[in-house]
């Protein structure tokens, strides 16, 4: 017969989670995300380059172009022609000039102008913020990402950042010539932004 004692019974749980006999309560591993990876430099090989971006530039603005196009087009097609008659002692002569319709005028003057800044908006805020990508550079195989994360920006900073591009423009369109000596490629804009333009394959993190 065995005069071991019996090992105590445990009581129900406290509200704090303790147990009845005074145990701790068992404690659950807190899972932390992993530490960001450290920031790797880049050669200037490595961003992309400015001929590059130009083409880039050119094919998001091809649906741009060819909306206001269009828009012209209605306008010079749908012209009206307005006739005035002039009296004199000794003539009678009539008078007609074109003038734009009211359809011309609502498609050159606004229906083109709204559809290019949704255009924009979707194609350089939502689609290159998001993927990292507008249509041209994903055509010609590179992103714009921040330099800090090597991830895409999102809407609100990439539209800050055609906006910045502004300043590219102010001074005589240097701002755009940058990439030509900057050791990471970047224009004012990318400069202002924090944002490098890198080839779709790559995947390290830019400082």
């Amino acid at each position: 017969m065995n005069d071991e004692p019996p090992p105590p019974a445990r009581g129900p749980s406290s509200p704090d989670g303790s147990q009845g006999d005074g145990t701790p309560p068992p404690q659950m591993a807190t899972r932390y995300p992993p530490p960001a990876q450290p920031v790797q430099a880049l050669p200037r090989e490595a961003y992309t380059p400015w001929f590059t971006r130009v083409l880039a530039w050119l094919i998001d603005n091809i649906p741009t172009f060819l909306i206001l196009g269009i828009g012209w087009a209605v306008l010079l097609a749908t012209q009206e022609t307005t006739c005035v008659t002039e009296y004199s002692d000794a003539d009678m002569r009539e008078i007609c000039v074109m003038e734009p319709s009211m359809l011309g005028q609502a498609s050159a003057s606004f229906i083109a102008p709204i559809l290019v800044l949704a255009y924009v908006i979707w194609n350089y805020g939502y689609r290159q913020g998001t993927t990292g990508s507008s249509i041209g550079k994903s055509l010609q195989n590179f992103k714009v990402v921040s330099e800090k994360t090597g991830q895409p920006i999102g809407f609100g900073m990439s539209v800050l950042r055609q906006l910045a591009h502004t300043i590219d423009a102010a001074i005589c369109y240097i701002g755009y010539l940058f990439p030509l000596w900057d050791a990471k490629r970047q224009t004012i804009a990318d400069k202002l932004i924090s944002t490098v333009c890198l080839p779709l394959s790559s995947t390290g993190k830019v400082t």
